[in-house]
C-alpha cells in the first residue's frame, strides 16, 4: 500500500487526503496545532473549486454552513452606503460575494471530516523537522522525536512554510505586495447586518466587517506599508501597531479595536505571493499556499487549494510522473490567479482623502445596473480558468 504524509490540515491537505484515501492510499496528516483552527475570515468556493467540492460530495455541507452574506457595501466614515454589490445580482456567484461563502475554519472542518471518513489519520501537535529522501522512500523526523518513512510527502502549509525550506532554497520565493492584514472575531453589534461593509481611510488603510453564522462578526484591518517585519512582531506588538495606525479612523473602528483586544483568534500577516520554479522535489511535493500562494487579495486562495489538491491527488493515483503532470495542468491556472488587476492592492487603499472619495465614487458607478455586468467580467477572480480533468470516481467510504 502506498503511504503518504501530508503536512498541514487546513483545506488543501485534507482535500488531497480525501482523494488519496478513497483510492486506497495510507494517508497520514500532521498538523502543528493541537486541533483544527476554528477561526478565520469568510472564503468563497466558486468556479472549478466548487466543482471539486461537488465531486467530493461536500457542496451541500458547504452551502448549509454558509455565512448568508448578502453582498458587499462600500461605506464612508459616517456609515453612509456609497455602493452596494448584492450577491443576487451576479450570475453564478461571480461578484464580491460568492454563492458559497463560508468561514475558513468551517470549510476546513468539512473537508477534514471527509478525509477522516475516507480513512486518513491525523497527528496533531507535531511538525516535521527533517526529511531524508533516498529515492526509495522519504524518512521523516518529527519535532516529537518520532521517525517514520513514507513513499511520498506533500507539504500543504502556508505561504511561509517552514517545512518547504527542508527541500528548496526559498529565499526569494515570496514577493511582498506591500500590505499587512489582520483578521479576528468581534462581538456582533445591533448595527451589523448580513451585508459585508468596507470602509477606506486616508493613509492607505481599510477595514472590512462581515457576518458569520456563529452570532459574531468577522473583522479585517488592512494597510499599505513599506515597513518590513511587522508580521514578525509578537501578538501584543501587532495589536499595538493597529491601534496606533487606526486610532483616528472613525466609523466602527473603536469597537473593532476593542473587540480585537479581546479576540482569541487574532491573526496578522504580510500579504504576498509565492513563486517557485518547480513544485516537485523527488518524492516530496508542494501544494497550496506553500507552492503558489496568490494572496488573499486575489480571491483565489481557496479555489487554488481545492483544485490543486484534486489534481495532485488524482495524478498520484494515476501513477507515473504524477508531479510533472500536476504542474503542467495547474501552472496556467495559478498564473491567471496571480495576475492581479493593475494597482492592486494600493488602488483599494488610497493614500489621501480625495483618493478615498474617488474610490467610493468609482465603486458607486461600478455598482450601477448598466455597468455592473460589464465590471464583473473584469473584477471577478478567474475561478473557471482551467479545464478540470475528469478523473475516475474513487470508491467512497460507506
Amino acid at each position: 500500500m502506498t503511504t503518504v504524509l501530508i503536512s498541514g490540515a487546513s483545506i488543501a491537505g485534507p482535500t488531497a487526503a480525501y482523494w488519496l484515501a478513497c483510492a486506497g492510499f495510507e494517508v497520514t496528516m500532521v498538523e502543528r496545532f493541537d486541533e483544527l483552527r476554528p477561526g478565520g475570515q469568510s472564503v468563497d468556493v466558486r468556479g472549478a473549486g466548487r466543482e471539486v467540492a461537488r465531486r467530493m460530495g461536500v457542496e451541500d455541507a458547504i452551502r448549509a454552513a454558509g455565512t448568508g452574506e448578502k453582498g458587499l457595501r462600500f461605506v464612508d466614515t459616517d456609515g453612509k452606503v456609497k455602493a452596494a454589490f448584492a450577491a443576487s445580482d451576479f450570475a453564478d456567484g461571480n461578484g464580491p460575494t460568492a454563492e458559497l461563502e463560508i468561514l475558513r475554519g468551517d470549510l476546513a472542518r468539512i473537508v477534514f471530516d471527509a478525509a477522516t471518513d475516507a480513512g486518513a489519520e491525523t497527528v496533531f501537535g507535531d511538525t516535521i523537522t527533517d526529511l531524508d529522501d533516498d529515492s526509495t522512500a522519504v524518512h521523516v523526523t518529527f519535532a516529537s522525536g518520532a521517525t517514520r518513512s513514507f513513499d511520498h510527502v506533500i507539504i500543504a502549509e502556508g505561504m511561509r512554510s517552514r517545512t518547504r525550506r527542508l527541500v528548496v532554497d526559498d529565499t526569494d520565493a515570496i514577493r511582498s505586495l506591500g500590505m499587512y492584514t489582520s483578521y479576528f472575531t468581534i462581538p456582533r453589534a445591533a448595527s451589523d447586518t448580513q451585508w459585508a461593509s468596507w470602509c477606506s481611510f486616508p493613509g492607505s488603510r481599510s477595514a472590512l466587517i462581515r457576518p458569520d453564522t456563529h452570532g459574531t462578526t468577522r473583522a479585517a484591518l488592512s494597510f499599505i506599508s513599506g515597513e518590513k517585519g511587522l508580521d514578525a512582531l509578537d501578538t501584543a506588538g501587532q495589536k499595538a501597531q493597529l491601534r496606533a495606525r487606526y486610532g483616528d479612523a472613525g466609523w466602527e473602528i473603536p469597537r473593532v479595536l476593542d473587540g480585537m483586544d479581546a479576540s482569541t483568534d487574532f491573526y496578522f500577516e504580510g500579504i504576498g505571493q509565492v513563486t517557485l520554479p518547480t513544485w516537485g522535489y523527488g518524492r516530496v511535493v508542494l501544494l497550496g499556499d506553500a507552492a503558489y500562494c496568490a494572496s488573499p487579495v486575489s480571491g483565489m486562495g481557496t479555489n487554488l487549494s481545492l483544485v490543486g489538491a484534486y489534481v495532485l491527488a488524482n495524478e498520484m493515483i494515476a501513477g507515473g510522473d504524477a508531479f510533472s503532470r500536476y504542474e503542467s495542468i495547474l501552472r496556467p491556472y495559478v498564473a491567471q490567479a496571480q495576475k492581479l488587476p493593475p494597482g492592486t492592492p494600493r488602488i483599494a487603499n488610497p493614500k489621501t482623502r480625495l483618493g478615498v472619495r474617488v474610490l467610493n465614487a468609482a465603486a458607486g458607478v461600478a455598482a450601477s445596473k448598466p455597468v455592473q455586468s460589464i465590471a464583473s467580467r473584469f473584477s471577478s477572480p478567474p475561478a473557471d480558468a482551467i479545464h478540470l480533468p475528469d478523473y475516475p470516481s474513487p470508491v467512497r467510504p460507506g
